[in-house]
């Protein structure tokens, strides 16, 4: 029988009685990871310095400190406060990145502060906000406009750095993504891939800024050039040439994606709906199987995993109320 991944416990931490479970636990415990506005943890009173070898995790929006330290922080709120929906979309139509960036990013950052602090070899606390992640993940934007004073405008598929860059659509109803990173691989694009030497030659699109400065009549030829072509066949012509390319495809194509089937990265598991199918963790670690026990219900595991508490009995595992 396949061990749990997760296991769930629900305690109501306005109670003493539960207070005190979770310090059992945590007297035994490796990390402590929070989701709370900035101090709730210490207002409940979690004293997490009781345990020196514990590593606590304070995950919030804003941060402590400064003047949004207490607000509300979702991922879409986030992602429009840090400027990440002024770059994604169209001019005069921003749009938020599909993905849920904050939120998935800012756990990672917070796996990455765990895994510094183990390897420290002590205790100790990491704090990350889902606003500092999405300023950090803002990158070349940010600094873009910190030394030139302008905003970017927001490309599409495309970037406002690099030309050619963008989505084309093909002879057979579908879209190719195709991109060069810097000069010698638009000359192989240009001659190579669309076999005109001449657009190689064109004073034009000599070097990267000129090719921005003159996006629009480029893309078009682009375009123009794909639109005659199947995209299996530019893709082969591409690969050949050294050109990095790829298919736009919707969420329905990836579930089918023979780059995620081909290499067995879907797992069916439990859940208390039923199986459910789900994707392995992207690190592949040799020697090591992720678990893949069933999704636990909330507070499934209460009694099971606090039965030999003395104050169990005075926990309710079948109301979770979060702090």
């Amino acid at each position: 029988m396949a061990q749990p991944g997760k296991e769930s416990v629900a305690l109501d931490l306005k109670k003493p009685a539960a207070l005190d479970v979770l310090h059992r636990l945590l007297s035994r415990a490796d990390v402590l990871v929070s989701n709370l506005a900035p101090g709730a943890v210490g207002r409940l009173g979690i004293a997490v310095e009781r345990y020196p070898r514990l590593i606590a995790v304070e995950i919030s929006g804003y941060g402590e400190g400064g003047p949004l330290s207490d607000k509300r922080a979702y991922d879409l709120l986030v992602q429009a406060e840090s400027g990440a929906c002024a770059i994604t979309g169209r001019p005069g139509a921003p749009a938020k990145p599909g993905p849920p960036m904050a939120d998935v990013c800012t756990g990672l950052y917070a796996a990455i502060g765990i895994l510094a602090r183990l390897v420290s070899r002590g205790g100790g606390t990491v704090s990350v906000s889902m606003f500092d992640t999405m300023a950090d993940l803002m990158g070349y934007a940010l600094t873009w406009t910190r030394y030139t004073g302008v905003d970017q405008e927001p490309m599409g598929m495309g970037s406002p750095a690099v030309a050619p860059y963008g989505a084309y659509p093909t002879a057979d109803g579908q879209t190719v993504v195709l991109g060069t990173t810097n000069d010698r691989e638009w000359q192989r694009l240009a001659g190579d891939l669309m076999g005109r030497p001449d657009l190689a030659a064109d004073s034009r699109y000599r070097r990267n800024p000129d090719r921005v400065a003159h996006r629009d009549t480029l893309d078009a030829e682009v375009a123009s050039w794909c639109a005659g072509h199947d995209l299996a066949d530019i893709q082969a012509r591409a690969d050949a040439a050294g050109i990095g390319n790829a298919r736009y495809n919707k969420p329905s194509e990836v579930v089918v994606h023979p780059q995620l089937a081909g290499r067995d990265r879907w797992r069916e598991v439990g859940s208390p709906v039923g199986p459910v199918t789900a994707l392995l963790p992207p690190p592949i670690l040799s020697g090591y199987e992720p678990a893949l026990g069933a999704v636990p219900g909330l507070g499934e595991h209460t009694e099971a995993l606090l039965a030999d508490s003395a104050s169990t009995h005075s926990v309710s595992s079948k109301t979770a109320v979060r702090p």
